[in-house]
């Protein structure tokens, strides 16, 4: 739990409902597709749409993919779940009812760990529970009427429900930016915000220090990290501004506006009561027997956490860059691979976390879509490292490199005219000449002011056109003031 931040005097208190759609290709009870995209109800079965007589038969690989989840939080896998039935009636609700789960879910506690700046955070988690989506009521374009499109009715999901732990937006949007790049390294979620595979309920409350919990008011379906911060903290400020007026906070469900930035309610929040919860009598108990887990463990890639350490301790990477070297497992991959290919990997995760990652934003691009291969960002920092070229030449290769010029490192060093010399012949000429020509900073120099030999340096790199090696440059420089 994170420290105590007063906001006018009051303490925010956050906790995070996080829907995550599994990357099964088929849905959670039925064969039916979860391909996003097709024409409305053509992926919709009889079970989806509840037809007399159909029943649901559990995906096996949601439930793998739950596990799979649980374990990278170090969270309890319940050995027996059950599934239960969660009643409301919503015209894209064909049964009537949710199947979910509610007392005995499948994943117990667990925390999620993640940098704020530079400091260590950690959100625990409450449980990650199975259950299916609703569909989607349809608005647009439809002249005063309401479609319902049943495709995404039984998609799976899997909720991921935090403790209050959070204390402010920033925490808030940091611990989703962590369990959405966690939930798409373990390969069980897309990921696709835009399409609604990850999307956040955000539960939001405040109290003077010391005093019990506010009557908090869930934001729903916020489905960018932009939008749940500034949901968060308008949020934040009309609660604050309804007690110092003397009015009590309603408990409600409310949306977020994106256009004006603000939050309005929707209806008054349900409780676990109002849903009127009971085993679902279609489904037998989920039996997860210590074998499927381990057949799972069996097949988890390393996480993000222990890869990190392992960067830090292996590679000297301070830990908030070791942290941004597995920021997604394509990322983390694609780094190893520079250094798998020669390049040392202080200057890998440099080159990574400034000019690669730079491009990479400004293109809205992610790095397996890089058009610069490992090796050949290798090679670059190789030339760098053996004084062949500048870091400002290496940066016109890379510009040229990514753009598709054409041609290896090696070659656009030469087309360019960017290959610095090394012949220590010319480089003393250069000095000489430097020298005889600015006799003021040569005394400077050796009457004691250090800055002088930094305007040498800078006249004789000018003489060289930018050419010359500056560290052996400057050693010629040392010899000849000597």
């Amino acid at each position: 739990m994170s420290p105590v931040q007063l906001i006018r005097g009051y303490e925010v208190v956050i906790g995070l409902e996080t829907h995550t759609q599994l990357s099964t290709a088929s849905k959670i009870f039925s064969g039916a597709s979860t391909a996003f995209g097709a024409p409305p109800n053509t992926q919709a079965c009889a079970v989806d749409l509840a037809l007399p007589g159909s029943l649901p038969v559990m995906n096996r690989g949601a439930v793998e993919r739950a596990i799979r989840f649980g374990l990278a939080v170090g969270g309890q896998i319940a050995s027996l779940s059950i599934f239960a039935r969660k009643n409301y009636f919503y015209p894209d609700l064909p049964k009537g009812y949710q199947i979910s789960q509610y007392e005995l879910p499948v994943v117990q506690g667990g925390a999620v760990e993640f940098l704020l700046g530079d400091a260590p955070h950690k959100v625990r988690l409450t449980r990650a529970h199975l259950e299916e989506d609703a569909g989607k009521s349809m608005h647009e374009g439809l002249h005063g009427s309401s479609g319902i499109d049943l495709n995404r009715a039984g998609t799976p999901l899997l909720e991921i429900v935090s403790e209050p732990d959070m204390r402010s937006s920033n925490e808030a949007v940091a611990y989703a930016k962590a369990l959405h790049a966690l939930v798409m390294w373990l390969g069980i979620c897309d990921g696709n915000m835009q399409e609604g595979s990850f999307r956040c309920d955000a539960n939001v409350s405040v109290r003077r220090p010391g005093a019990p919990y506010g009557t908090r008011r869930e934001v729903k379906n916020l489905n960018s990290f932009r939008f749940m911060q500034q949901a968060i903290d308008f949020e934040v400020q009309w609660q604050i501004d309804q007690l110092e007026d003397g009015l009590a906070i309603q408990q409600a469900t409310v949306l977020f506006d994106a256009g004006s930035g603000e939050t309005r309610a929707m209806r008054s929040k349900e409780d676990a009561h109002d849903y009127r919860y009971f085993p679902d009598p279609d489904l037998p108990p989920l039996v997860v027997d210590a074998a499927w887990i381990e057949r799972v463990k069996g097949q988890m890639p390393e996480l993000p956490g222990a890869m990190a350490r392992r960067f830090g301790r292996d590679d000297g990477l301070a830990a908030a860059d070791a942290t941004m070297m597995t920021q997604s497992l394509a990322f983390a991959r694609y780094y190893e691979a520079v250094k798998q290919a020669g390049a040392p990997p202080k200057l890998a995760a440099n080159w990574l976390m400034g000019e690669v990652s730079r491009r990479l934003n400004s293109e809205e691009r992610e790095i397996d879509a890089s058009p610069v291969p490992a090796a050949t960002l290798a090679a670059l920092i190789g030339r760098v490292v053996d004084g062949s070229v500048s870091n400002n030449g290496a940066r016109q290769v890379l510009e040229a490199l990514w753009s598709g010029e054409g041609g290896d490192v090696d070659t656009l060093i030469e087309r360019k005219g960017l290959k610095q010399s090394s012949d220590t012949n010319e480089l003393e000429r250069i000095v000489d000449d430097v020298l005889a020509a600015n006799e003021k900073s040569v005394a400077e120099y050796r009457a004691g002011k250090d800055r002088a030999f930094n305007a040498l340096v800078g006249q004789a790199m000018k003489a060289s056109r930018g050419k010359a090696n500056p560290a052996q440059l400057s050693e010629v420089l040392k010899k000849k003031l000597a």
